[in-house]
């Protein structure tokens, strides 16, 4: 294959063969999941800390990250890292006060929380909302992206063999079942870390030799700081009457103080907390399992713009100097890529295998997440409640191979145009629209008594409305500049608002809806969630966790504000 040594090859097929055997190993050991469902798909009490906050970090990290977010590190620089160092703190806030709910209710799947404390409309309503937007928009959008980047380092003629390999490797994988998944991310965190930061490595040390200053990783770092250092600040400034159109689209993606009070915290907590894909890990263990799992899984979040966002910011220091001419008038996406372009032999074999490591376990995620919806949600309850344990398994496992065909089949050609409208953007778009009244949903639900089952499916509805009315058309309605926000021209003859802003205005009013709504009800829901003395209470070892992401996320924040 063009651009691939032998030794390339033989890095990858050794990763390959590692994962396939240990998963093999891991399904053989437990034949139980072959007929048990709480084993098939949330491998209930067998899952480790470890495990579950490799596994987390696995399903979350992949190609929309490796290559998104990346080229937002080229674009816009630190500022990206938003996304990664805040759910860090999302993920305290799960730990310590969403999965004792999850937990004590015995909740396996969203669908389940929904009908268990509003009714059976507003779960399917969102239920069949969750499989298209897993099928249609994640599923399709990390095989896409993830063939086109793999396919774009080895010589960029096999697409399609790619998306097929790529399906048939997460297709192994999820077939046996979430301890199958759980315990060969693991495996595929340790790649993607380990590759991640000998690209990151290589990365800082090509910088430094193209500024003739030798192979000096520091020296590297230091010419990013020196050379970009608009690329080194969290906080974007607002931008003035003045501004160049660059500045304003790098405010709409993030909004500087104002996201922070606004959309991050919906991103990030509808994402981590209310989120089957991400959630289906923990809900199998103990409170104490979970809790340090996805804890674990908060420190990894903090190495993580190291190893996807500060190769893109290389990519912009060597492009600005002339020493990456294939990216002049192209894409942002392609950072990544150029920056792999760079790379010795065998080290871009372990780069490869760590995006492939990052794009299957994702693919594999989503698919088990899917199966279980489908099968424990729709086909248990209103198409077969007598089904058999070993029925249910065997349904969940044909939903897998199901869903995998159809998003093959759409990406295959690209029907949905995710190539032309960029992978995050994509990804953002669709499930933002949804975000605020699903997070006003789970919290109001968890923590406020009095939430009736008519707010919930007002919640829902006004949610996206809201979304799709401040994206869309509040501008030429209301106008440009008002006490809520302010639109700026985005460069195609139009005005937006920052999207951040708009999911934090439409999640506001979606809560103001639903509170008022629910003052007509009883001051006590009798689905409301009923909360026992200690049931918060955290152990030590969460506690020294919780100080030490704390410490950490604040001497980033203070070096880089």
């Amino acid at each position: 294959m063009k651009g691939l040594a032998t030794i390339d090859i033989v890095v990858f097929l050794f990763y390959f063969v590692i994962v396939a055997g240990y998963g093999y190993w891991i399904y053989r050991r437990k034949k139980k999941a072959v007929t048990d469902t709480k084993d098939f798909f949330l491998a209930e009490g067998s899952l480790t800390w470890w495990a579950i906050g490799a596994s987390l970090i696995a399903s979350n990290i992949s190609a929309e990250q490796f290559i998104g977010m990346s080229g937002e590190g080229f674009f816009v620089g630190t500022a990206v890292a938003a996304y990664e160092w805040i759910a860090a703190l999302a993920l305290i806030i799960i730990a310590v006060w969403f999965m004792p709910i999850y937990l004590k209710n015995k909740i396996f799947t969203m669908p389940q929380f929904l009908t268990t404390r509003y009714n059976q409309t507003v779960a399917l309503i969102l239920t069949v909302f969750w499989l298209f937007l897993y099928i249609f928009v994640n599923l399709t959008s990390i095989l896409y992206l993830g063939a086109l980047a793999i396919n774009g380092l080895i010589g960029g003629q096999y697409l399609h063999l790619i998306m097929i390999l790529l399906a048939v490797f997460a297709l192994l994988i999820t077939l046996g079942g979430m301890k199958v998944i759980g315990y060969t991310d693991v495996i595929q965190v340790a790649v993607l870390i380990i590759g991640g930061l000998a690209t990151t490595y290589m990365a800082l040390v090509i910088v430094s030799e193209k500024f003739g200053l030798g192979r000096d990783v520091l020296s590297g770092f230091n010419t990013l700081l020196k050379e970009a250092p608009d690329h080194f600040h969290m906080m974007l400034s607002k931008p003035g009457p003045g501004a160049s159109q660059e500045e304003i689209n790098k405010y709409l993606v993030l909004p500087g103080l104002a996201m922070y009070f606004a959309g991050q915290w919906i991103v990030n907590l509808n994402y981590w907390g209310c989120n089957q894909y991400i959630t289906q890990r923990a809900l199998g263990a103990n409170l104490q399992t979970a809790r340090t799992g996805i804890l674990f899984a908060g420190l990894l979040k903090l190495m993580m713009p190291v190893i996807v966002m500060l190769p893109g910011i290389a990519a912009y220091v060597l492009h600005k100097n002339g020493h990456l001419p294939q990216l002049e008038g192209g894409s942002k996406d392609g950072a990544y890529s150029a920056i792999l372009g760079f790379l010795p032999a065998g080290l871009k074999g372990l780069s490869i295998a760590a995006l492939t490591a990052a794009i299957v376990a994702s693919l594999a995620g989503k698919a088990n997440s899917i199966s279980t919806i489908f099968t424990l949600d729709v086909f248990k309850k209103y198409i077969k409640p007598e089904a058999s344990e070993k029925k249910m398994v065997w349904t969940g496992r044909i939903t897998i191979v199901a869903a995998m065909f159809v998003s093959l089949l759409f990406t295959w050609n690209d029907t949905l145009g995710i190539g032309g409208e960029g992978g995050f953007t994509f990804i953002q778009k669709y499930t933002g629209f949804i975000s605020p009244g699903v997070f006003a949903l789970f919290l109001l639900g968890m923590f406020w008594k009095r939430t009736t089952g008519a707010a919930a499916v007002v919640g829902v509805i006004l949610g996206f409305v809201l979304s799709v009315f401040f994206n869309n058309y509040a501008p030429a309605l209301l106008g440009n500049e008002t006490i809520l926000y302010t639109a700026f021209p985005n460069g195609k003859g139009g005005y937006e608002i920052p999207f951040l802003i708009n999911m934090g205005w439409s999640f506001f009013f979606t809560i103001a809806a639903m509170v008022l709504i629910s003052l007509g009800g009883p001051k006590v829901n009798p689905k409301a969630f009923i909360f026992e003395k200690g049931m918060f209470q955290v152990s030590n070892r969460v506690i020294v966790l919780i100080v030490v992401t704390l410490l950490l996320l604040t001497a980033l924040y203070v070096r880089f504000w």
